[in-house]
């Protein structure tokens, strides 16, 4: 990680303003030292904090196996967002040992929106534009099956409901070769702080390499910007870090999902 001045200051604003907060139009509810919060209709639940105050030994093996009961109960997966400088650091082997199993490990970065927010360039004959139609969230799924090959029918809702609000919207964008969506991304306005939050990304395959991803960073910076916010973050994946440092993101932590799944969902 890099280990400037500049990047601790990222990351205490990161601790301070980001972690840990409540996500709008999800249930969540604070147990102990974590937000537990449980996605209305779809998908899996979330376990996000700040630290966990001191938890440990016995104790913390006690209050894991009950968040992990407690989505067995109502028949979720459920994510326990662990970043790399956790404490306690055998938090890794208790999850492991409650039945989570870690996903990819990705990094978190920070930058300046207002550098990110160059004029994108990009490939000739692709355009981008902020969506907030059914039909092109549609479209956005039909390109997430294609790149992913897995079910992504729950997408269009969720969009569709964090673009409306309450709180920290979201606004998605597309990049389109004529009629044909060929990346798609999008991000939060997190109200109250410095910060917007990158996500999505996926590009078809024979698009990849050709500038887009890139485009879409500097586009969506530039929506930061002109609503007055300062930082842009994103937890970026082994493929796309690189790209997001040619382009002055910082990586100041390492964040891995530990997921539990029920037997029966």
């Amino acid at each position: 990680m890099n280990t400037s001045s500049r990047a601790a200051a990222y990351l205490r604003a990161y601790d301070e303003q980001l972690r840990g907060r409540p996500v709008p139009g999800r249930t969540a509810e604070r147990v102990g030292p974590v937000l537990r919060v449980v996605s209305d209709g779809y998908g899996q639940g979330f376990l996000t904090y700040r630290d966990l105050g001191g938890l440990d030994g016995e104790e913390l093996d006690a209050f894991i196996a009950g968040q992990r009961d407690f989505f067995t109960g109502i028949g979720r997966s459920v994510e326990w967002k662990y970043h790399g400088y956790d404490l306690p650091v055998d938090l890794p082997g208790r999850l492991t040992a409650a039945g989570f199993e870690a996903e990819e490990q990705e990094t978190v970065m920070v930058g300046e929106a207002a550098a990110l927010a160059a004029s994108p360039v990009l490939p000739e004959g692709v355009r981008l534009r902020e969506v907030t139609g059914r039909a092109d969230l549609e479209r956005i799924r039909e390109m997430e099956e294609l790149v992913w090959e897995a079910d992504r029918s729950w997408l269009p809702d969720l969009l569709e409901r964090d673009i409306a609000g309450p709180g920290d919207r979201c606004a998605v964008v597309v990049a389109e070769a004529g009629e044909r969506v060929v990346c798609a991304a999008w991000m939060r306005f997190h109200e109250g702080t410095d910060f917007v939050s990158l996500w999505g990304g996926s590009t078809l395959k024979e698009w990849r390499g050709r500038g887009v991803y890139r485009a879409m960073v500097a586009y969506r910076a530039g929506l930061a910007v002109a609503r007055g916010f300062r930082l842009v973050q994103v937890d970026a994946s082994d493929d796309s870090r690189p790209i997001l440092a040619r382009l002055g993101l910082e990586a100041i932590a390492t964040t891995t999902p530990y997921v539990w799944v029920p037997p029966t969902v």
